[in-house]
C-alpha cells in the first residue's frame, strides 16, 4: 500500500520517519525523505525536495531538522547535519553542513545569511503548540 501511494502522490516518506506536527506540502510533486531524518514541527516542503542520507565520510547519516523550516523547490539537504529553527532554505540550494537558527540558506554552494525573520510569511498552516 505504501508503495502504491508513493507512486500515486510522488512522495517517498517511510512510515517510520520521525516528523513533528504541522508538516505542510505546498505543491504536488516529488519529495524524498530518508527514513532516519528527523523533522521538527511546522515545516513546509515544496516540490522536488530531497532530505537524504550521506553514505560515507564525516557526515555519514541523515539530517535533523528544527521547527519552522521552509524548504524551497529543488532544495537538497543531506548528511548528518543539524538545521536550526526558523530557517529558510532557498530554492535549488544544496545543504550539507549545519545551519544555525534564524538563517536563510541560499545557493550551490550554499551560503548562510543571518535573518531573525527568515521564515516570516512563508510557513503555511502552522499548528500551535
Amino acid at each position: 500500500m505504501m508503495r502504491h501511494y508513493s507512486y500515486k502522490f510522488g512522495f517517498q516518506i517511510p512510515s517510520n520517519t520521525i516528523i513533528g506536527k504541522g508538516l505542510y506540502f505546498s505543491h504536488f510533486g516529488t519529495v524524498v525523505i530518508n527514513e532516519n531524518a528527523i523533522i521538527g514541527q511546522n515545516c513546509n516542503i515544496n516540490h522536488n525536495v530531497t532530505i537524504g542520507r550521506q553514505n560515507r565520510g564525516a557526515k555519514k547519516g541523515s539530517p535533523t531538522i528544527g521547527n519552522c523550516v521552509w524548504f524551497g523547490t529543488g532544495s537538497v539537504v543531506v548528511g548528518k547535519i543539524s538545521i536550526g529553527n526558523n530557517v529558510l532554505i532557498a530554492p535549488n540550494s544544496y545543504v550539507n553542513f549545519d545551519v544555525p537558527s534564524n538563517s536563510i540558506v541560499v545557493g550551490n554552494p550554499a551560503k548562510i545569511i543571518e535573518n531573525k525573520n527568515a521564515t516570516e510569511g512563508y510557513i503555511n498552516q502552522q499548528l500551535l503548540q
